[in-house]
């Protein structure tokens, strides 16, 4: 999923390729047609927004639901309907959970289609001209396997996932984010690809991103594709009238510049959302505070000092007004917003979101610098990932394998990376990259912006880690621990009875999944 970062998307229908294996589709497309269009598509009246985005930890996972636009506190009104919408989530996950593993046991495919299915998350139409040349090419390569590529929009491929798997129709091959893939995995659906893997293929990779395609229980379930790492995208401006001359890059520095950036501007230092179905920045900050999250059983283990000291944090944050205070009531999206008004000294965010602000706010992007990310005593960063998962329901198992590591090769990531300037997973197509980057000359002041945090992305995933794991469930600690933070944060708990009742909340869920 490539789409502007952490900006709102406008998803329509699937977007079926239609120049690929012959398949006639109806071709939903942007106002902009790419360079290999042809006749045969048929240009919808109505957009889709892609943008050059990249699928970045800080957005709203596969199947989540976003926060509103309307700023303010949220009351016992907003916290108690997010309980309601959190059960009605649950009851959802859940019988979708039933419905995968039931579908999955009663269907097998009955009959074996020539083509090979690829999914794709929002990556249309802006790699048409991509995809059209490299699955053409793999059809040279492979005449029996021809392949027939559809892309969705960021929201739907739960739904459409589990039609296709009572249609018998699940694709070979789809693109995943790994909370995602781990709850599929969980329930039977996805295939584990250890047996059918060629020996030494996990060395063309980075070592972080395999290990985070691999369950414990369910074996290697994905093979990874495109990364991106935070960044700290700061407002030069706004540091140079607090009398700051660096942002933090420690969160123990954060309060300080917060204070710092309130009180002689008027301004917010940062912008953390805790808005359960959002960004995962908050719970991944606990990581980098020391906090660790579950025990080997899956039990709640963040109910220690490390995790005391973590909630007291973000609870006198908000507290003292250092923290915007629609931060319980709105996602990351806000985020953007204030920094590109001009009233956010400090947003994390990938490289590439640059070019949106240079976009809809020159003004700001000229007074905009790429540092590194906040980070702990570790220094490990966050790195964020898609991959390309096979759905167990395939009958075309071997194939579809074969299918992903041409997609991730390093020719197809480094020309995949250069174009949608994220990261790639491969190590020879990193360093490809990174020569390149060394290499380039930028001409103007907006593509030497851009290429400077590009080198720096590139410099910060040597450090960077997966640090909150695709484990099942992920998502629905994440609302746990963000609903206790928010009563903690708007003073109907105190931040240490908050972090009890999330701890004993979590483990009657883990107990009751994992007995």
């Amino acid at each position: 999923m490539v789409g502007p970062d952490r900006s709102p998307r406008f998803p329509g229908p699937a977007q079926f390729q239609p120049w690929i294996a012959g398949f006639v589709g109806n071709g939903n497309a942007g106002p902009d047609p790419p360079a290999a269009t042809s006749d045969r598509w048929r240009w919808s009246a109505r957009a889709v927004a892609v943008g050059v985005g990249i699928a970045h930890a800080c957005l709203p996972d596969l199947g989540d639901g976003c926060s509103g636009t309307d700023a303010g506190v949220a009351s016992n009104a907003v916290l108690a309907a997010q309980g309601a919408d959190m059960r009605r989530r649950e009851l959802l996950r859940r019988s979708f959970g039933a419905a995968l593993a039931a579908g999955l046991a009663a269907c097998a495919r009955s009959v074996s289609r020539p083509e090979l299915d690829l999914w794709t998350l929002q990556l249309a139409p802006k790699f048409n001209a991509y995809f059209a040349d490299v699955l053409a090419r793999w059809q040279q390569l492979n005449p029996k396997a021809p392949v027939r590529w559809t892309d969705l929009p960021w929201g739907s491929v739960e739904r459409k996932l589990l039609a296709a798997v009572f249609a018998r129709t699940a694709p070979d091959l789809v693109n995943l984010n790994p909370p995602f893939a781990a709850n599929l995995a969980s329930k039977g659906g996805l295939t584990d690809l250890t047996p059918l893997l060629p020996e030494g293929v996990s060395e063309r990779y980075l070592q972080t991103v395999w290990s985070a395609c691999r369950d414990p229980d369910a074996g290697q379930i994905a093979v990874p594709w495109y990364l991106t790492v935070r960044l700290s995208l700061v407002n030069r401006q706004l540091l140079q009238a607090a009398g700051l001359e660096t942002p933090p890059i420690r969160w123990e520095q954060v309060p300080a510049f917060a204070r710092r950036i309130r009180e002689r501007t008027g301004r917010y230092g940062l912008f953390v959302t805790a808005v359960p179905d959002d960004s995962a920045e908050l719970l991944e900050s606990l990581v980098q505070m020391g906090v660790t999250l579950l025990d080997a059983r899956r039990r709640a283990a963040f109910a220690t000092d490390a995790g005391r000291k973590a909630f007291r944090f973000w609870t006198a944050m908000y507290r003292e007004g250092l923290l915007p205070r629609e931060v319980v009531s709105q996602g990351q999206r806000r985020a953007i917003e204030l920094f590109q008004s001009g009233d956010l000294a400090l947003a994390a965010t990938g490289a590439e979101f640059l070019r949106s602000i240079q976009t809809n706010a020159p003004g700001v992007a000229a007074v905009t610098e790429a540092h590194p990310p906040l980070t702990g005593a570790d220094e490990r960063a966050n790195v964020a990932l898609m991959t390309l998962a096979v759905p167990r329901q395939s009958s075309q198992q071997r194939e579809a394998l074969s299918l992903a590591l041409y997609l991730t090769n390093a020719e197809h990531q480094a020309r995949f990376a250069k174009e949608a300037r994220v990261l790639p997973s491969s190590r020879e197509a990193l360093a490809f990259i990174r020569q390149e980057l060394d290499n380039e000359q930028p001409v103007t002041a907006p593509e030497q912006q851009i290429r400077q945090a590009r080198r720096l992305s590139a410099e910060i995933l040597e450090r960077a880690d997966v640090l909150v794991p695709a484990s099942p469930g992920i998502k629905r600690l994440q609302s746990i621990v963000y609903t206790q933070l928010q009563r903690a944060m708007l003073g109907q708990v105190d931040s240490d009875q908050a972090l009890q009742q999330a701890a004993r909340e979590w483990n009657q869920y883990s107990e009751s999944r994992w007995p």
